[in-house]
């Protein structure tokens, strides 16, 4: 039976452009491959539940605009649901990627900074959704659909804090924490177990993931794996965490093929390439 997951929050158009080397200052280069595709944590994450099997459905902002219709494009051909609220006028944020063509590892470039004036919303269609994730990216959406969540699954990713946490922790049922995460208090990650979640994770690329509960705690140690594309592997494990609850899966063996998930990612080249690996 397919599972249902309602994603919250960014969609870019993605700029990856592989290079030798990061330039520096007033230097150019030549990039040996580019990709324009869907990118932002939201979309990616939707993606990575699709391609598992589930039904995904996004919950964002895209708009009209060119950049906007490549993007719901690719999520169309994805599998990916969009409810698109983007007010008139609005023009989707583009990310620049920079690709080391070496590590796999990237810099990035968004253009995510500035708050979309949403008006009035109405609250998500959870119809047939198991999980909700939300992204802190998009506010009004993310603390809506938090809200609104009631007994639904609710897992935040929390690559960067966002005001917004500040009202989604307790209703959030798992958080994903990435290894750069500052609390503005001061918090370690697992003392966010006080705010209501009933696991709290830190991903930490190729070294161990870490998990604490109110029970216990541990580690999930990647597969050694020689990466060549890490754009996007912590939205891809995020999904495939969101897939791994909505289909049952207790949070540490969910955490786990969320983890082999991300490893699979970062074997392929390119925005879409590991979708069929998984």
């Amino acid at each position: 039976m397919s599972v249902g997951g309602l994603f919250v929050g960014l969609a870019t158009l993605d700029v990856v452009q592989r290079v030798d080397r990061l330039p520096g200052a007033d230097e150019k280069t030549v990039a040996g491959e580019s990709w324009l595709a869907a990118g932002g944590p939201a979309a990616v994450a939707a993606i990575a539940f699709a391609a598992l099997g589930g039904h995904a459905r996004l919950w964002t902002a895209i708009g009209t605009s060119p950049a906007g219709r490549l993007v719901a494009a690719d999520l169309a051909s994805a599998g990916v649901e969009v409810v698109d609220v983007a007010p008139p006028g609005f023009e989707l944020a583009p990310s620049t990627v920079l690709l080391g063509a070496g590590s796999g590892e990237r810099a990035v470039v968004s253009g995510s900074g500035r708050q979309v004036a949403f008006g009035k919303i109405a609250g998500p269609d959870l119809s047939g959704v198991d999980v909700v994730l939300v992204d802190g990216h998009h506010e009004p959406l993310c603390r809506s659909a938090a809200l609104a969540a009631g007994s639904v699954l609710v897992v935040v990713d929390a690559g960067s804090h966002k005001p917004v946490f500040d009202d989604v922790f307790a209703f959030a049922t798992d958080v994903i924490c990435s290894a750069d995460y500052v609390h503005p208090a001061g918090l370690a990650p697992r003392e966010l177990l006080a705010s209501g979640p009933r696991l709290v994770a830190v991903s930490n690329g190729g070294s161990p993931l870490e998990w604490w509960t109110a029970e216990a705690s541990g580690t999930v140690v990647p597969e050694p794996v020689a990466a060549v594309d890490t754009v996007g592997a912590g939205d891809v494990l995020h999904g495939a965490y969101c897939h791994g609850l909505a289909s049952g899966r207790d949070r540490v063996a969910a955490l786990e093929r969320a983890v082999a998930a991300a490893t699979e990612r970062v074997r392929h080249l390119g925005p879409f390439a590991w979708r069929a690996a998984l």
